[in-house]
C-alpha cells in the first residue's frame, strides 16, 4: 500500500516539520511506500490530492480545518483513505472525529486502520465544505487573523480579532430547508455538518452520518441601535455556550438534507474558515462521501 504524506508548514504554529522523522517513521510502518511533499499554496494542496488520489492508497496531511477543506477540493468526490493530523488553530473537524492534535496519538489511529464513512457538504453544485457554511458576525475573523498572530495566541488571536467585528451588520435571509421556508433578518447564519465550531461543542448530539444538515439563524432587526447589537451579540454568545440544546425565541433553528439561502450579493460566506462565494448558496448533505481513518469506538 502506498501513502502519500501533505503538509502545511504554515499551519498552526509550524511545529509539524520538527516531527517529520517520526511522522515518516510511524507511516513506514504502516504503509509499503511513503511519499511526503510540503505544500506551498493552497493550488498545489488541491493539485497534489487530486492527482494523489489515483496514484495512491491513502493519503494523510497536517493542517488545520482549511487544510480540510482545500482537500476536499482536491478530491472532488473522488474515494480514497484519508488520515488527518491536526495542527491548525481551532481544529473544529478533528474534535468533532474525536482525533487528538497529539502527533503519535493521531499516527495511531492512522496505523490501526479503521476507516468511517462521514458526510460532508455540496456547495452550489461547484464545491465542498466540510463541517461549516457561515455569514454574518465573526464569521471573516477566521481568514483575516494574520497567520503570526495565530502562531503566537493560538485561539486567543480569532477573540483578538473578533472585537473589530463588533459593528457587524444584519442581512436578509430566505431559507428553505426541506420544504420548510423562513424569511428574517439576521446577523448570524449557520449551516452545520457536525459538532465543533470555533472550539465550542455546538451541537454535540450531531452525527457526520446521518445525512442531515443542522441550520441556526440569530435574528436581528434590519433598524438597530447599540442595544439591538448588544441582544444579538448575547444571542450569539447562548448559541455557542449552550448550542442548539436550548430554545431561544431569536434563534431560529432547522434540520434537513437540503438548504438552500437566498441573501444579498455582499453576503460573504465562510466554508471551513476559508473566505468562499458571495449572495445565494444552496447547500446539500452528501452522505458518506469522505473515508478517512477514525478512533474504532468513537461515536461520530
Amino acid at each position: 500500500m502506498g501513502c502519500l504524506f501533505l503538509y502545511n508548514p504554515n499551519s498552526g504554529k509550524g511545529g509539524i516539520a520538527k516531527q517529520l522523522p517520526t511522522i515518516r517513521c510511524e507511516l513506514e510502518a504502516a504503509f509499503d511506500a511513503v511519499d511526503v511533499h510540503a505544500t506551498t499554496s493552497v493550488k498545489d494542496l488541491e493539485a497534489c490530492v487530486a492527482e494523489g488520489a489515483d496514484k495512491y492508497d491513502a493519503i494523510v496531511f497536517s493542517g488545520g480545518d482549511g487544510t480540510f477543506h482545500h482537500v476536499l477540493q482536491g478530491l472532488n468526490g473522488k474515494r480514497v483513505a484519508l488520515g488527518y493530523l491536526p495542527s491548525g488553530t481551532a481544529n473544529d473537524i478533528a474534535h468533532t472525529l474525536g482525533i487528538p492534535k497529539n502527533v503519535k496519538k493521531a499516527l495511531r489511529i492512522i496505523r490501526m486502520q479503521h476507516v468511517s464513512y462521514i458526510d460532508c457538504m455540496r456547495v452550489n453544485d461547484t464545491g465542498y465544505a466540510a463541517y461549516i457554511a457561515a455569514a454574518g458576525a465573526f464569521t471573516s475573523v477566521t481568514y483575516t487573523t494574520p497567520q503570526k498572530r495565530k502562531r503566537r495566541l493560538g485561539w486567543a488571536a480569532y477573540a483578538v480579532e473578533g472585537l473589530k467585528e463588533f459593528k457587524f451588520d444584519s442581512f436578509p435571509v430566505t431559507v428553505v430547508c426541506d420544504g420548510k421556508k423562513v424569511k428574517t433578518d439576521c446577523a448570524l447564519a449557520l449551516v452545520m455538518n457536525g459538532k465543533s465550531v470555533a472550539g465550542f461543542m455546538l451541537n454535540e448530539r450531531a452525527s457526520v452520518r446521518d445525512g442531515v444538515l443542522e441550520v441556526a439563524l440569530v435574528k436581528q432587526a434590519k433598524k438597530y441601535g447599540f442595544w439591538g447589537r448588544l441582544a444579538a451579540c448575547l444571542s450569539i454568545g447562548h448559541l455557542f455556550l449552550f448550542g442548539f440544546r436550548i430554545k431561544k425565541k431569536d434563534i431560529v433553528k432547522l434540520q434537513g438534507k437540503c438548504v438552500e439561502i437566498l441573501t444579498d450579493d455582499e453576503v460573504v460566506w465562510d466554508f471551513d474558515g476559508e473566505k468562499g462565494i458571495s449572495g445565494n448558496v444552496k447547500i446539500e448533505a452528501v452522505p458518506s462521501q469522505v473515508k478517512i481513518f477514525v478512533p474504532k469506538n468513537k461515536k461520530i
